[in-house]
């Protein structure tokens, strides 16, 4: 199994081949070729060799990246990505259990009452 991205992205490339148009639009009398015609063509062989289309966008810029995963990887980092988009697009409050599991540290469980010592210490602070 290759390892190398630009490897496989030689691969790929020759695999895909040339990329026909196929829809027309009526308007210019001209034809293209269709985005999801085209994602439907190279996602499978994308697959193939553990590679994976991400098309964010950021900024106000639309990107294409491709990362080489490991195919059993594949669907925990696609789960993961949009997991953490959706909550940083939302502005959505979470444990940070990943981050918490990193470094060992746990969430402290002490609910704090209002003017009591311990509250009016955690002001302070």
């Amino acid at each position: 199994m290759e390892k190398n991205i630009y490897n496989k992205l030689h691969k790929v490339q020759k695999e895909i081949g040339t990329i026909s148009k196929d829809s027309k639009n009526p308007f210019y009398k001209s034809k293209y070729f269709d985005v999801n015609s085209l994602i439907k063509q190279v996602t499978p062989i994308l697959d193939k060799h553990n590679l994976l289309l991400l098309q964010p966008i950021k900024d106000g810029y639309q990107y294409s990246i491709i990362i080489d995963l490991d195919a059993q990887k594949i669907g925990s980092a696609i789960t993961y990505y949009r997991r953490y988009t959706l909550q940083s697009l939302l502005a959505l409050q979470a444990v940070d259990d990943d981050g918490n599991l990193a470094s060992k540290v746990k969430p402290s469980k002490k609910t704090l009452h209002l003017n009591t010592p311990d509250f009016k210490n955690a002001q302070k602070n």
